[in-house]
């Protein structure tokens, strides 16, 4: 899912009746930013500790929220569906990324940064086949909600077979 749904916000905002480039398109990215920076200042005030089973949480409210978005149309609920996604998209990546730094071994650290970061980047290669290309066949809503389903699933999956086995909320 990564970041396709904001390169087709165009069409997103022309499915709710602001697709033009003025204030009310805009808004969408907006939003969705507003939400990244509200959510990096309040995990920095209330001070949360990254635990993994918090990050996969986040992980699947964002997929919620992302789903929800694809398949409304009313443009106040989409932002505010926006705004939660920026908050917990960077949440759950910036927990993500310190337990990938604090569990690394110190000797090979950069190495494991390096790869998880690559890793992690390069997948978001694929949202544009999942996200945008099947979006041409079956709609951007429908393929925005079905890649972030699927993507629910994998993490439920992901959160009870590697979570126990490590520090948790």
């Amino acid at each position: 899912v990564a970041n396709a749904y904001q390169a087709q916000m165009p069409e997103f905002g022309r499915d709710l009746g602001h697709g033009d480039a003025g204030m009310l398109y805009s808004a969408l990215l907006a939003a969705d930013a507003a939400g990244a920076l509200t959510g990096g200042l309040v995990l920095e005030v209330l001070g949360l500790a990254p635990r993994p089973r918090r990050a996969f949480v986040f992980a699947m409210v964002w997929c919620a929220a992302i789903g929800a978005f694809a398949l409304i149309n009313v443009y106040q609920l989409a932002l505010v569906l926006l705004f939660i996604a920026g908050f917990l998209e960077l949440s759950f990546n910036s927990m993500a990324q310190s337990l990938v730094q604090m569990h690394a071994p110190a000797a090979i650290r950069g190495r494991v940064i390096g790869v998880y970061s690559m890793a992690g980047l390069g997948l978001r290669a694929f949202s544009g086949i999942t996200v945008g290309l099947m979006g041409s066949v079956i709609g951007i809503h429908q393929s925005l909600s079905l890649s972030a389903m699927f993507l629910f699933v994998l993490l439920v999956a992901l959160m009870f077979s590697v979570a126990p086995r490590t520090q948790t909320a």
